[in-house]
């Protein structure tokens, strides 16, 4: 038995069953071994991943994912600028047009609605062509790819790899296909510090995505596998490169049938935009943006610090070819006939503007400067420059509102007669007050209408009138109709005439838009609409409110029309349409403002002077080779050029006035005005505008022909009311306008 065993090979400790295993047989596993061994490896996967799923979280967005620029359109749409440190502007789905949707499946993942999370066999694909020199590639799917950058970072880690596993399957669960694609396409890079479709689609085509044509979306879709070396602009000689993935794209909407072999036959690889510098806050752009904040701010729609956080979508009031008119305006009037190198006095100039439709409130352009990123300060918003005489109708209006007399109780309307003698002391209820403010150039008027020294912007008849109608009644007048409350040097004397507020072109353009729209009230806005991700936020109520009679306001209009017909204002006759405003010169030149309006655009341009270097303000005596600038001047041709053209195209509306009685007619007999000096021997001036309280306006009044007395009463010295501008001693010229030739 024994010999028979050792003969057959059989050995007890084979258990009678398993032959030795010889020769090079013992090199291999058995088939148990290997089942054993496959069991294992699964069962360690299967932990793993089990762990691997339970341990990874779904972490919170990266602040790079969400972080979004603030975008500002015009009035119709088009952008006007970008801000913040991340151009994206997140868009929901429906935005993006269904041809450029359709192009990243192409480009990307064409089973994106039909497959997992995750594509082992396109994983392992891009394993095997990396491994074989066929360049690196990710075989991510759309999620993974999202996952990545809305979650993760861009490291090419193992780690990473399998963080973006987890998540992908997860996340699968927890959203639809249709908001994970949102997602992707809101986080992709695009080449030209363009992240997201939408920064992508105006960076490259100067459109929206939801605008996207089949070309222009495969042209995106292709850059997002190479962003900057597919930027045919930027890398010409790549552009065969470029094509080539193009067509890839292409010819895979044809294969997935979302575009015919007919239409993919007439699609041509399309013109791209040349890149932008970075002129996102040039020319006017950062003075309308800093205004818009400013505008959000105050009214407490957004406040600055949530803004920076950025995602913001507004829509301003501007009018796109109304802000290009206005800056063409200062540039052919102003601008180009300046030349710092021959003139220091040219390197001082600056200038601003606002212009607002009165029926609406809405500011439809502005102009801050030669550009916000030379000149920082918005010349159109700021208050530190005193507005002159183109306070003066804000006086009229009020005598009218109130219905105020003179001193010795006639009632004051355009024909009411005054004494425009230089430095006339003004006349109060107890006698006189010691202020006697000069006209410009000292020039003596004698008996004067209020019309006619509205024309001429005669002080002395100016401050009286604000004495008999009360300074504080005037201030109020003044605030109702648009100004600040806290304007700075918003008097509460006479002296208020010669035009010491400090206040804004915009703040005037207000209280003019007021006067032009007889009288109602509608607070400016510089922000029609404004969302965040597709929602909209609340805008403050601007409810229209008569805040002096139409017969204040029209009255004030009528005069008014008379400064542009015959008075210092007849450069403004310029624009071709009806016409009323008023100018008005600063102390020592450092100011020139023309305020005007026609029924529905009223617009301010003020003309100053700066040292850049010091910040102080300057005379503008001697600008472009001229004696003088005054408000009838540049800023009046200014004004007419951006006129002419914001209306053309429209017909000249006329003006409709309800006038106060014994406004449409002088009296038949005038009285002679209360003087604190002897008369002079100057005939009254009784001219007024012929206008009427139901036919339009067309007919420019005479001018005022009457000329100065022989002799005028001396000065007195005393002042009333502080030490603002022309009230000083000496009767500075604060406020007066020459009319005629610009800068005299």
């Amino acid at each position: 038995m024994s010999s028979s065993n050792a003969s057959s090979g059989w050995s007890p400790s084979a258990g009678g069953r398993n032959p030795r295993r010889t020769g090079l047989r013992r090199l291999f596993p058995t088939w148990r071994m290997t089942a054993g061994g496959i069991l294992l490896l699964l069962l360690v996967l299967s932990a793993l991943f089990i762990a691997g799923y339970l341990l990874v979280k779904i972490p919170s967005a990266n602040a790079g994912a969400i972080a979004q620029s603030n975008v500002y359109l015009y009035s119709d749409g088009s952008q006007l600028a970008r801000d913040g440190q991340v151009n994206r502007e997140i868009v929901p789905l429906s935005q993006v047009s269904k041809t450029a949707q359709r192009a990243t499946f192409a480009a990307e993942d064409r089973n994106f609605y039909h497959e997992s999370a995750v594509s082992p066999k396109a994983m392992l694909r891009a394993a095997w062509n990396t491994a074989s020199g066929k360049g690196t590639q990710s075989g991510s799917t759309i999620t993974q790819q999202y996952v990545k950058n809305y979650y993760l970072d861009q490291d090419q880690t193992a780690t990473r790899k399998v963080k973006e596993f987890f998540i992908a399957l997860k996340l699968d669960r927890n959203k639809t296909k249709a908001q994970i694609l949102e997602g992707y396409l809101n986080t992709s890079y695009y080449g030209r510090n363009a992240y997201g479709i939408q920064a992508a689609a105006q960076a490259y085509f100067n459109t929206d995505a939801n605008k996207l044509n089949t070309a222009q979306g495969a042209y995106l879709a292709t850059l997002l596998n190479a962003p900057s070396e597919y930027d045919v602009i930027a890398h010409p000689e790549n552009k065969a490169a470029a094509q080539a993935r193009w067509d890839y794209v292409m010819d895979g909407m044809v294969k997935e049938r979302w575009l015919t072999a007919t239409e993919r036959r007439a699609t041509k690889f399309p013109a791209v935009d040349k890149a932008k510098g970075d002129t996102s806050m040039s020319g006017q752009r950062g003075y309308l943006v800093e205004a818009v904040k400013t505008y959000l701010s105050d009214n407490k729609i957004v406040d600055e610090e949530t803004l920076r956080s950025g995602g913001y979508r507004i829509t301003t009031s501007i009018d796109k070819n109304k802000e290009k008119d206005f800056v063409n305006a200062a540039k052919n009037q102003l601008l180009n006939t300046l030349n710092p190198k021959a003139r220091k006095v040219d390197s001082y100039v600056r200038a601003g503007g606002a212009s607002i439709d009165p029926n609406t409130g809405q500011v439809v352009a502005m102009y801050g400067g030669i550009d916000y990123t030379k000149q920082y300060v918005n010349n159109a918003t700021r208050r530190d420059y005193q507005v002159g005489s183109t306070f003066k109708p804000f006086i009229f209006a009020s005598a009218v509102q109130n219905g105020s007399t003179t001193q010795d109780g006639r009632k004051i309307t355009p024909y009411t007669v005054y004494n425009g003698t230089n430095k006339r002391e003004v006349v109060g209820l107890s006698g006189p007050t010691g202020y006697a403010p000069a006209n410009e150039d000292d020039v003596s008027y004698g008996s004067i209408t209020a019309t006619s020294a509205m024309d001429k912007s005669v002080n002395a008849v100016y401050a009286q009138m604000a004495q008999d109608v009360g300074p504080a009644k005037v201030k109020a007048t003044a605030v109702a109709l648009g100004l600040p409350s806290d304007t700075p040097d918003l008097t509460t004397n006479p002296s208020m005439a010669l035009g010491t507020a400090t206040a804004s072109p915009l703040d005037m353009a207000q209280a003019y838009a007021t006067l032009a729209n007889h009288g109602r009230y509608t607070p400016y806005t510089l922000v029609v609409k404004i969302t965040k991700n597709g929602h909209a936020l609340t805008l403050p109520q601007r409810t229209a409110k008569q805040v002096v009679s139409r017969e204040a306001a029209d009255t004030t209009t009528s005069i008014l029309r008379s400064v542009v017909n015959g008075g210092t204002a007849t450069a403004a006759q310029a624009s071709g349409v009806p016409s009323a405003g008023k100018t008005g010169t600063m102390e020592q030149d450092k100011a020139a403002w023309f305020a005007g309006y026609t029924p529905n655009l009223a617009s301010v341009v003020a003309v100053m002077g700066q040292d850049s270097n010091t910040g102080k303000q300057e005379p503008l005596y001697g600008t472009t080779g001229l004696a003088r600038v005054n408000g009838g001047g540049y800023p009046t041709q200014i004004w007419a050029a951006y006129t002419a053209d914001a209306l053309s195209g429209q017909s000249a509306q006329n003006f409709d006035l309800s006038l106060e009685q014994g406004a449409s007619a002088p009296p038949a007999t005038t009285h002679a005005p209360q003087t604190s000096a002897p008369p002079t021997t100057t005939a009254p001036d009784t001219t007024a505008p012929p206008v009427t309280t139901t036919a339009p306006d067309t007919t420019a009044p005479p001018p005022d022909t009457t000329a100065p007395p022989a002799t005028t009463v001396p000065p007195t010295e005393s002042t009333v009311g502080g030490t603002d501008a022309g009230a000083g001693a000496g009767g500075a010229t604060t406020g007066g306008d020459t009319p005629g030739v610009p800068g005299q």
